[in-house]
């Protein structure tokens, strides 16, 4: 295939899988006007409809679903062969981009990797701040960062943290007509501060457990949100009782701008790890990535 079918092929591919120009033209470097007679000329060469534009919205035809379908997959073949031979005589370079929890990100990920990214300037890294439990190769994630009990099937598995431990926390203006609770289903008579998953929309259960005895709490309150930082502010200003990592709390606890409750009741949880799928073709920079990460006890 001549190479201005080659790039006609990868401006179609961006287009379809955006359904956007704007960002499609970025992620490819180029410009609007540039993709677009990519696009048309592709087109032309075929002698089919593969998109359909409105100032609004881009769609594809059901040509356009059929190419994506049989010929993305090649595409991208194409593209990680290319790179991986790129990389063999280069320094550690490319795009590393990861989905994982603000939380996550801010405590283990980039502590990690701020130095990296000095030592190596030929390598990009996306941390995406996503609750979602999105599905990384579908969303052409190289990684992702989860609890140990969420990784699925089918991935190749780093612990990278250690274990964690949840703490139910809120202000003393809050407790000051309240009673301190001692058993997970007293939080029923509390304002609790909640998180909303956005993959299935559900709140986040309160999960608890001592001596062997398991509790999860369906929490109620006025106030959810969807990031966990967010829920730790709102305790802090006396909105409620939250349910949030020990050591974003600590610090508050130890000023006396927060009260935990239930100690007793919250054991550590396995940590998190990155995962990855076991048949992504690795680059130098990933390697380099998962050494920096890897968790040694």
């Amino acid at each position: 295939m001549a190479r201005e079918n080659f790039n006609d092929l990868t401006a179609f591919i961006a287009i379809a899988r955006e359904k956007n120009f704007t960002k499609a033209a970025a992620q490819l470097g180029v410009s609007q006007s540039a993709l677009s007679h990519s696009l048309r000329t592709l087109e032309t060469r075929l002698g089919v409809r593969l998109l359909t534009r409105t100032t609004r919205s881009v769609s594809l035809t059901d040509m356009g679903e059929i190419l994506l379908s049989d010929l993305g997959p090649y595409i991208d073949g194409i593209h990680e062969k290319l790179n991986s031979f790129r990389e063999l005589n280069e320094k550690p370079s490319g795009t590393i981009r990861i989905s994982a929890a603000d939380y996550s990100i801010n405590t283990i990920l980039w502590p990690k990797l701020r130095t990296l990214i000095k030592e190596y300037p030929e390598v990009t890294l996306e941390l995406i701040d996503d609750y979602s439990l999105t599905d990384i190769v579908a969303n052409r994630f190289d990684a992702g960062v989860r609890f140990g009990e969420q990784i699925t099937n089918g991935m190749v598995s780093v612990r990278i943290g250690p274990d964690v431990k949840f703490t139910v926390i809120g202000s003393p203006n809050y407790f000051e007509n309240r009673t301190l609770p001692t058993h997970p289903q007293e939080l029923i008579e509390h304002t609790c501060i909640n998180l909303r998953f956005p993959t299935h929309g559900n709140l986040y259960i309160w999960e608890f457990e001592k001596d062997g005895k398991k509790e999860n709490i369906k929490a109620s309150g006025q106030l959810v949100f969807g990031r966990i930082y967010q829920a730790l502010d709102a305790a802090i200003e006396g909105c409620g009782l939250a349910h949030v990592p020990r050591d974003i709390a600590e610090k508050h606890i130890e000023r006396g701008d927060l009260i935990s409750v239930l100690d007793d009741w919250c054991p550590y949880w396995d940590g998190y790890y990155l995962y990855y799928p076991s048949r992504r073709q690795p680059s130098k920079a990933f390697p380099l990535l998962i050494d920096t990460l890897r968790y040694h006890k």
